[in-house]
Parts: structure tokens; sequence; C-alpha cells
């Protein structure tokens, strides 16, 4: 099943794909991501065991895409961290598989998942400070609890990107396989998970990741009003222009 912008697909061993279709750099708005945590909670309901998550085209997710603002200057319909909270609380382990660029809120819904299955061209950069802003998507909770706080303030400070292979060394990831067998891979460790007692191990999951939701839910009202703080700054307008004429940003701290 599908929507144009994900694709679904169940199988009879209970390990389910979903598919984002915005190939080929899968930017994210509030829209897709609502709808992937409602794919999620109906595989749920319907007795899936594990999901592999995944996109189509050359980038696992370039990060968001600006929502469309009213006329106040406000963003239109709910914010998009008061639904990507129900990626966090629907009950299904998540592989992601990973290709290409995990960037900015690409990185975000990454780390969303239990664990990432990486190809070998994959990378991932926290960019948020290089374009003058603060980082969102619940990463304050979730990087530091996949790579320690050490390597996650290096990240989110520098910017800096971070190969496949550096992924695997620091937690980032979990396997490194060829871009060729990266969805092979990734199916083969939900289905590991799928083959144990289902009720265990929502249960399990349930026990382990008792205090994420609670801490990305309070990560993300902070993350929300310094984003909306630091995008009105001269700093934030320099980094998005130096972006996109491909130059090192001129940071004056205004």
């Amino acid at each position: 099943m599908g929507n144009g912008d994900i694709e679904v697909e169940s199988a009879a061993d209970h390990v389910a794909t979903i598919e984002m279709r915005r190939g080929p750099d899968n930017y994210f708005d509030t829209a897709l991501i609502q709808r992937l945590g409602e794919a999620l909670n109906e595989l749920a309901e319907d007795g899936c065991r594990a999901v592999v998550l995944c996109s189509e085209g050359r980038n696992f997710c370039a990060g968001a895409r600006l929502e469309p603002m009213s006329s106040s200057g406000a963003a239109e319909g709910p914010h998009l961290y008061d639904v990507a909270i129900t990626l966090f609380e629907q009950p299904l382990p998540i592989v992601a598989a990973v290709q290409g660029a995990a960037v900015g809120g690409g990185l975000g819904l990454a780390l969303a998942a239990d664990f990432r299955v990486v190809a070998d061209n994959a990378r991932f950069t926290a960019s948020f400070a290089r374009l003058g802003f603060h980082h969102g998507f619940g990463m304050t909770a979730t990087l530091p609890a996949v790579v320690g706080s050490q390597t996650a303030l290096d990240l989110l400070f520098t910017g800096r990107r971070v190969g496949a292979a550096e992924a695997k060394s620091i937690g980032l990831c979990d396997d490194v396989v060829p871009a060729d067998e990266l969805r092979a891979r990734a199916r083969a460790r939900a289905l590991t998970i799928a083959q144990s007692a289902p009720l265990a191990v929502r249960s399990i999951r349930a026990t382990m990741r008792r205090t994420l939701v609670d801490d990305v839910r309070a990560a993300v009202s902070r993350e929300r009003s310094e984003q909306e703080r630091l995008m009105a700054t001269a700093d934030f307008t320099e980094g998005v222009t130096a972006m996109s004429e491909r130059r090192d940003p001129d940071f004056h701290g205004a």
C-alpha cells in the first residue's frame, strides 16, 4: 500500500518495509512524518513485528523541507515536532537502511530507529551549527544515547561529515555493507527480531526505551524555541546563503 510519498509492503514473515518516495534526496515535511507515524501504528495493529525504514534515490534523507507560512508568519498546521513524537511512541522495532546522505533532520530521522544499517557510501552530518541555528528532531536526547555525550558535542558543534566507517566506529550505525546489499542486510536484521516472541520484544523495547519518549518530548520543546530564536539572526541568513553558494560561512555572532 502507499500514498505517493511512502510505500508500505508487508510480508508473511512479519517484517514490513516502509519506503520514503521523495527521491533523489527525500526531504521531509510534517505531512511525510505524519504519514510515517500512521503507517507504523497501522502495521503494529496488523501484527507486524519489525520494520525496515528505507528511501528511494541517492540519499536516505537530506533533511527537512521548509514548511509553508501563513500570512501571520507562523507555520501552517501542526508543528513538525508535535507529529515526530509519534515515531518514538509507536511500539515496533525499526531498522533504518541508510544510503548516501543523512543530513540534519535526516540524521534525526535515522536516530529515531532502533538500528541503522548503512551502505558504504553513507555519510552523516549534524549540519545545524554550520547553518547558524540549533539542532532538532529530538537529537538532544537521541544522539548522545547512541554515540556518547562527547562525540555528540563534537558532531553538533562542528557540523562535520561522518563517513560510514567512522559511523560504525563511534556507534552511529550497526552494520556497514556494500550499497547493493543494503536492503537485504537491513531486512535480515529485522527478520532476526521478528523471529523472537513479539509480545516479549515489544515489552523489552518499551522497557529499554522507557525514558526516551519523555526525553525527546522535553528536548524538542527546547530545540523548537531555540531554532525559532536563532532563525531570526543574521548568522542564520549567512549560513543558509553560504550553503547555497557553496562557500564557508562568515559568522559574526549576531
